[in-house]
């Protein structure tokens, strides 16, 4: 299958030398979540596999099996990223309710990311991002119209007015793209999960494969 041309740009400034190997059943997939999902998306995943850029995770569609990881999936965040919705009204001036929100990541300090499902073409969603970190009296909330993948490189290339996180550790810098399961080796190996480099304190917090 062809790759989507937003996960191309994303290629140019997040190689994926450390990708997962995970084929996802697609038909299960959205059979499961009750809806198509966007090709951007399922390109990102066919192409990257299940892991973070930086501190920012992708969220698989369906559980994987890495250990401590398996309840980190679409499915099992939704709930909670519409009831924060609910509670606070969503994104300003936008009508739609909680069950119209679809996560798709989360991380980089406690910033959630989803979709806006409103459009019957899952192509057509936009993102809406809840950020932890704003100015008083801004909404948590905003929207981006744009898709996932091309969300996250203007966000790398710092094409946003400004940066779309509470959190600016991927603004302007793009991140490396690392698996899941190659994080998990590094824990094991005493290595930092995101660099790859020696962990100081992996002898007095040791990991083992279960």
């Amino acid at each position: 299958m062809a790759v989507h041309p937003d996960v191309e740009a994303l290629l140019r400034i997040a190689p994926p030398e450390h990708r997962g190997e995970e084929r996802i059943d697609w038909a299960a997939a959205e059979a499961a979540l009750g809806t198509r999902l966007p090709s951007d998306y399922t390109s990102f995943m066919d192409t990257y596999g299940v892991g973070d850029i930086g501190e920012l995770v992708i969220l698989p569609p369906l559980p994987v099996d890495v250990p401590n990881l398996s309840d980190c999936h679409i499915g099992s965040m939704s709930e909670g990223l519409r009831w924060v919705w609910e509670k606070e009204g969503g994104v300003p001036g936008v009508s739609a309710g909680p069950e119209d929100v679809l996560p798709w990541g989360t991380g980089c300090n406690a910033n959630e990311m989803a979709w806006l499902t409103t459009d019957a073409d899952p192509d057509k969603w936009p993102v809406v991002t809840w950020r932890r970190q704003v100015s008083y009296g801004e909404s948590r909330w905003a929207i981006f119209d744009c898709g996932m993948v091309k969300f996250l490189t203007r966000m790398m290339l710092a094409e946003f007015d400004e940066c779309p996180l509470g959190d600016a550790s991927l603004w302007g810098r793009p991140g490396a793209f690392v698996s899941w399961r190659e994080q998990r080796r590094r824990l094991v190996a005493g290595l930092d999960p995101l660099t790859g480099e020696p962990d100081p304190y992996a002898e007095m917090f040791p990991i083992f494969d279960e």
